[in-house]
């Protein structure tokens, strides 16, 4: 193709840039440990155990940003280019489809070169006076990073409450703003999560975090009282649970949830009477997840008592234990199912053989229609505005179709397009293909691939290289989505695809099963499948790989088992020091994650984490060319993982391809918080990719 050069030339582009500087080499420490009688020695434990500001730390971390700014600075101008289409294909002015709660419409707008959502609303109609009530580009000023949570207005719209985070990690002190005087009131808490106004305008609640980042509290807080007045009713004393607080639907309940991940309960509060006790549901029992949908005097209940894929049922609030409940919608062990509740209808999820669909289901009578969706593959969220309207709004997107707002009337049918994102240079979705195709692993399970190229790009020739990615943990499904970004790769000839390994529930409740503890392995074998599988059916001769957070855990334990498939691999935020730190139970849900890889403390799930785990099974081989980014305030993969597997990578590896660590130092787990900065991050990933399979323009 074009846009491919010879492999010396590539090769020849990264001798120059390791002849011109060579890399930075962490100090080695060694630190021994005995644990069920296994020798651990770890020579980088000093990055974790010295604090962020140690001077060591930040030496180490700053030379390793340095050494990739100089071996990428000669990937400047394709990084600028990057950056530039990106920005080109997005309307920098922007406006979201009005919601309307109340007398009062809400949206938020986006201005051009102004990094944060600007969030306004109007009374009464479209047209009148347009009052800005948050600008979060004026309270963002003089922070290198800020990132605002839950955004809560009282029912009488009068008082905004959100919360504020400034460094990235995730830590956010609660503001509360009276949008009728826009002065910001003295009410101040810290470490909150989220915040449920009552029906009185002057109480809400809020969750507050642990030592270890959990929520296991809730505060009731009336306006105008210290955080020191604030009444604790609630806290959780097991580790392996989060506490939350919400809203219902209709606005009637509070609805306190504990929960871990594997087991949950609900309590429910009258919106009207905060100082109130809140009720519980149903008691806790191992294994049992349940969720409730208040509907009037009753509620609606999903739940996996028996039925491992889900099945609805219906009971009165006042008599609302287990033995009570009634069956709505059965358990099907082929579809699982997710739900959504209102005041006419049931909006269900169906995940049928990969694929979700979307079922109405008439409350009165029962009857029910699926909602047609043009593409072969593609994803969607339901959600609404007012609990009473028969209507019905969801957001749709493929890998080859923006994502478009649509409203359905669920009694006519009626299917309106509300708002789809405007690409604004030249683009027609029927220029690219997406496609799903399986790979068939040796137990006989068939792992779904979702690819999407550029028509004319593609030749199934084992000539286009492919982008690669997976997640497959936490039972999170990696759906098909749309990005505008993307399309620099498919246009240049870069073959997009999704694995959709084992430990998602992309095929039900039993996939995420496969991989999970000590079935973990399935989601590395899953992915090795996989790739051997687009090689040997020629869609590809080099394979780009990616994955972040536990998807970046993915990459390093493939590219260790086996470096030979991959071109490159990008391990973003990637949670690699597993052992490590699932032993450390100060560190951010550790103890809520012994349900997903096991608890280490036991000397089998010990053994079988330090199997996979890729700090650990770093040897002394070649690896592909990899780029490893990180978040310096980052508190659920925190910044040393990534440091310390790169440092261990450097001293054993057999090769001399790049290896780069790229932190950032003034954010977390989820990157820039600013929108041109996040593109520059994307940029210099796909720089870096591109170089790699030599496509310099």
């Amino acid at each position: 193709m074009k846009y491919i050069i010879s492999s010396i030339i590539i090769l020849t582009f990264f001798l120059s840039c390791n002849n011109q500087t060579q890399p930075p080499i962490a100090k080695i420490s060694p630190d021994t440990t005995y644990i069920h009688n296994v020798k651990l020695i770890d020579n980088y434990a000093w990055l974790k155990d010295k604090t962020r500001k140690d001077p060591d730390v930040l030496e180490y971390v700053n030379s390793e940003n340095e050494y990739t700014n100089k071996i990428m600075k000669k990937t400047g101008k394709l990084q600028k280019k990057l950056f530039h289409e990106f920005k080109d294909k997005i309307r920098e002015d922007d406006v979201s489809v009005p919601v309307k709660i109340g007398d009062y419409y809400y949206y938020y707008r986006k201005e051009a070169l102004k990094q944060y959502s600007i969030y306004c609303r109007k009374k009464g109609n479209l047209e009148a006076e347009e009052e800005i009530y948050l600008d979060v580009n004026e309270i963002a000023k003089g922070f290198k990073f800020f990132s605002i949570i839950e955004r809560k207005i009282s029912p009488n719209h009068r008082f905004l409450a959100y919360g504020v985070d400034t460094s990235g990690a995730e830590e956010y002190s609660l503001v509360i703003k009276d949008l009728s005087t826009n002065e910001v009131l003295n009410d101040v808490a810290n470490k909150i999560g989220d915040i449920a106004w009552a029906n009185d305008n002057r109480t809400l609640f809020y969750s507050t975090e642990d030592h270890a980042g959990r929520t296991h509290q809730i505060y009731r807080h009336v306006l105008g009282n210290s955080a020191t007045e604030d009444q604790l009713i609630f806290t959780e004393e097991d580790e392996r649970f989060w506490v939350w607080i919400a809203r219902s639907n209709d606005d009637n309940y509070l609805i306190l949830g504990s929960g871990s991940k594997t087991t949950n309960e609900r309590w429910i509060l009258d919106a009207d009477n905060p100082e109130a006790s809140f009720e519980i549901i149903q008691p806790r029992i191992k294994d049992h997840l349940y969720y409730i949908f208040p509907h009037s005097e009753e509620l609606y209940i999903l739940t996996n008592h028996e039925a491992a894929n889900n099945r609805i049922m219906k009971t009165k609030i006042s008599s609302s234990t287990l033995n009570n409940w009634q069956e709505v919608i059965l358990h099907r062990d082929s579809v699982r199912i997710d739900l959504d509740v209102f005041s006419e209808y049931l909006a269900i999820k169906e995940r049928v053989n990969g694929i979700d669909e979307l079922r109405i289901v008439n409350i009165e009578t029962m009857k029910s229609f699926y909602v047609d969706f043009p593409d072969p593959i593609y994803s969607f969220y339901t959600w609404n505005t007012d609990f009473y309207e028969p209507t019905l709004r969801f957001t749709y997107e493929s890998l080859t179709s923006p994502y478009s707002i649509y409203e359905l009337n669920v009694n006519t049918y009626k299917k309106i397009l509300l708002k789809q994102q405007e690409i604004m240079e030249d683009f027609d979705s029927n220029d690219y293909f997406s496609e799903r195709i399986f790979a068939q692993v040796d137990d006989g399970s068939k792992i779904p691939i979702s690819l999407v190229y550029k028509k004319d790009m593609f030749t199934k020739d084992g000539t286009n290289p492919i982008y690669l990615t997976a997640y497959g943990a936490y039972g999170d499904n990696f759906d098909p989505y749309f990005s505008s970004a993307r399309l620099s790769l498919l246009d240049r000839g870069v073959v997009y695809a999704i694995a959709h390994v084992r430990g998602g529930k992309e095929m039900g409740e039993y996939w995420y099963e496969q991989g999970k503890m000590l079935n973990k392995k399935n989601t590395f074998t899953d992915f090795i499948a996989c790739s051997e599988f687009l090689k040997q059916e020629s869609y590809t001769n080099k394979l780009i790989i990616d994955g972040g957070s536990a998807g970046g855990l993915l990459m390093g334990a493939v590219t260790n088992m086996r470096p030979d498939l991959f071109h490159g691999v990008i391990a973003d935020v990637p949670f690699v020091d597993v052992l490590n730190s699932m032993l450390d139970p100060t560190l951010s849900a550790v103890v809520s994650e012994y349900e997903e890889w096991g608890n280490p403390n036991e000397e089998i799930y010990f053994n079988y984490i330090r199997s996979y785990s890729p700090y650990d099974n770093v040897t002394r081989q070649d690896y592909p060319p990899m780029l490893v980014l990180a978040g310096f305030y980052d508190t659920r993969v925190n910044f040393w993982e990534p440091a310390k597997w790169v440092a261990k990578l450097r001293a054993n590896k057999t090769d001399d391809n790049l290896l780069l660590l790229q932190t950032n130092m003034n954010a977390g787990h989820g990157g820039s918080s600013g929108r041109y900065d996040y593109l520059k991050e994307i940029a210099l990933t796909y720089a870096f990719v591109l170089n790699i399979l030599g496509i310099n323009n």
